[in-house]
């Protein structure tokens, strides 16, 4: 950027509009990096406005919908996200002056060829909403979700796991680690705590990821609690080969390798395949790395268990991925139905005798969970359902289903009543005839 945008407060908030206008455009959301703003103070504060404009983004399209009758301008640059992220700090972010947020929102906008000519309608927008903030911070928490998908969690979960829902997405959620391998020593270091297996949790924390303890020899991984529990139902013993299908981020994979066992980790993206590598290098663990379909690999039945996390809605992760509510329909979750019992269909091909297939997706919709079961048992001759049990959660009975599966949901009270809640997932486990 020219020399002009880096007065105080601007650059970082341009840096943050163009982040916030390519994920409403569709794509998913990372974090802003050091190579676009290296002061970490700025690029944490763009950062923070990115994600609370994402976690509020229904309430604050009600917000836009009332101000601007005909709906904010086409082809006008990064004008929705100045004014989205000019909403948030108005709303949602204290320790900002209203009066700098809406001057910086104003110059965000002139700053860019498209939104300049409508400056002025970013001071009107945003001083009407000074003006009303009271009411305006104070909307339905039921506008954090879109109607349809808010339908579908009423129905299936209930009111109140509902309203738990939108209280969880209006937070920022805590750091889950997975442990290579138990070290009381390193969780006291870090002030964590013990969650389920070897998943801790740091409620709070004022260092980046890769400055915390234990980072650097490869102590552990990111990784929700709630993913971190399908791997954990496969049962690895040292001495089998096992597949993990569609591998990436990794974090499965690397628990059944600390496991011992004889890893296979296969994914379509060759770039998200680099990212699981280099992280298997910072874990000093192996595993062999395949990029392909995973429809199209076909080695044989030859593994002794396969984790098959299917693509998916993702709608579970709504807590680290607000904006996968907005980029979801119903059309789209009917599609991804019938990819995944592609997947299974094949999966159970690359079993040997007595293998174990874990079948895990992370969303909270039933078509793409529970639904799978009934279909299973007509479809899939040569699998047999093995009942999950409480036992193998540490006792913790609650997410298990009457029919034995996993179906976990933000909602559910994690043991120990830990706080911060836990992503949306759904599990069964099959046995090969």
């Amino acid at each position: 950027m020219n020399d002009k945008h880096d007065r105080p407060g601007l650059r970082l908030r341009l840096e943050a509009a163009f982040h916030l206008k390519a994920v409403l455009d569709g794509k998913p959301f990372s974090p802003i990096g050091p190579e676009r703003l290296q002061e970490g103070r700025d690029r944490a504060l763009a950062n923070r406005m990115v994600t609370i404009a994402l976690r509020r983004h229904g309430q604050i399209s009600e917000i836009l919908n009332r101000a601007l009758s005909k709906g904010v301008p086409q082809r006008a640059g990064i004008l929705e996200a100045v004014l989205r992220l000019g909403i948030a700090q108005l709303l949602f972010i204290d320790g900002i002056a209203a009066h700098s947020a809406i001057h910086l929102a104003v110059e965000a906008a002139r700053a860019d060829k498209r939104a300049g000519r409508f400056d002025k309608l970013v001071n009107g927008v945003l001083r009407s909403v000074q003006r009303d903030a009271a009411a305006l911070a104070a909307l339905p928490a039921a506008l954090l979700v879109p109607d349809w998908l808010q339908a579908r969690w009423r129905t299936a979960y209930g009111d109140a796991a509902f309203e738990r829902f939108t209280d969880l997405l209006t937070e920022t959620p805590p750091l889950d680690l997975t442990l290579k391998s138990a070290d009381p020593a390193l969780v006291e270091t870090l002030g964590a705590q013990p969650l389920l297996g070897d998943t801790v949790r740091l409620a709070e924390r004022d260092a980046a990821v890769s400055d915390l303890a234990g980072f650097a020899e490869g102590k552990w991984w990111v990784q929700d609690v709630a993913a971190a529990i399908p791997a954990r139902l496969l049962g690895v013993q040292a001495s089998e080969k096992v597949l993990d299908l569609c591998a990436a981020p990794g974090g499965k994979a690397a628990q059944l390798a600390a496991a011992g066992s004889t890893v296979t980790a296969l994914d379509l993206s060759a770039e998200r395949m680099e990212r699981v590598t280099a992280n298997f290098e910072r874990l000093h663990l192996n595993a062999e790395m395949v990029v392909a379909d995973a429809l199209d690999y076909a080695p044989g039945p030859i593994f002794d268990a396969v984790l098959l996390d299917a693509p998916c809605s993702a709608t579970g992760t709504f807590r680290r991925h607000p904006e996968v509510l907005w980029h979801r329909d119903e059309k789209g979750i009917a599609g991804r139905v019938a990819l995944q019992r592609q997947m299974l269909v094949h999966a159970q091909s690359l079993l040997k005798p007595g293998g174990r297939l874990v079948y895990c997706v992370c969303s909270l919709e039933p078509e793409e969970g529970e639904s799978h079961l009934r279909w299973a048992a007509e479809a899939l001759k040569d699998l047999e359902f093995d009942p999950i049990t409480a036992e193998e959660l540490d006792g913790w009975s609650a997410p298990i289903t009457a029919d034995g599966a996993l179906r976990l949901t933000p909602a559910l009270d994690l043991p120990g009543a830990v706080d911060g809640g836990l992503d949306g997932f759904f599990a069964a486990r099959f046995v090969k005839r």
